[in-house]
């Protein structure tokens, strides 16, 4: 019986989370915005995050990342999207004492609960988890977005070389949600138009936006 009352398998003191929900979870409020399955390299070299960094990789946890929408990536806490994607660091290097560098992938989206500033500026949240997309075919109107994908991938692979990957694996180009996900993160597009794409719930609407977007830029044709 654990005498601290904590349930199997939370430590004494920690966050204790259910199936929907994460407690005090550590966020990173940045510029971009960070979709499922998305790769996200960092340079890390303030104290509170590198503090963050090891917390995670220590306890094996994810850290949410959020996009700024008042302050900056340095500094005071900023303000910051009520809905975000964890990241799970797969790779870190320090190359310097003092600059850390780490590859995250993002995992789940979430809405932002109750939010708790640090003393070091360190943004803590409890956090409701967002349903995953719905594996979603894509319907013949849409193939160009994939096969648009598929050449980009292609072309960005030959160039990376056989050991480095700048989308994470494995591609699912048949995937609408997917698809949609790693177009919106190629786009040339505003972050806050980022922000409403990653935020839609229908990964199939999200593609129909993405597919609009591109027709405007003429990038594909309608």
């Amino acid at each position: 019986m654990d005498t601290n009352g904590a349930p199997p398998g939370a430590e004494p003191g920690g966050p204790v989370d259910d199936a929907s929900c994460r407690r005090d979870v550590p966020l990173f409020p940045l510029g971009t915005v960070l979709f499922p399955d998305g790769a996200l390299p960092l340079r890390i070299f303030e104290a509170r995050y590198m503090d963050m960094v090891r917390e995670c990789m220590k306890h094996d946890r994810e850290f949410g990342v959020c996009r700024i929408v008042h302050g900056t990536e340095t500094g005071p806490a900023a303000d910051h999207e009520s809905i975000g994607c964890l990241a799970r660091i797969v790779h870190w290097d320090m190359p310097q004492l003092g600059l850390l560098h780490i590859r995250a992938t993002g995992t789940r989206r979430f809405t932002v609960g109750a939010r708790r500033v640090e003393p070091n500026a360190l943004i803590r949240a409890d956090i409701e988890l967002i349903d995953a997309d719905e594996t979603t075919a894509i319907p013949e109107v849409l193939a160009p977005c994939s096969d648009l994908l598929r050449r980009l991938v292609e072309e960005l692979d030959h160039r990376a070389g056989p050991t480095a990957h700048a989308v994470n694996r494995p591609y699912r180009f048949d995937c609408a949600g997917w698809v949609a996900n790693r177009l919106a993160e190629f786009l040339p597009i505003d972050p806050a138009t980022k922000q409403t794409l990653m935020a839609l719930e229908e990964p199939l609407g999200r593609l129909y936006l993405v597919k609009r977007i591109l027709e405007e830029r003429g990038i594909v044709s309608g």
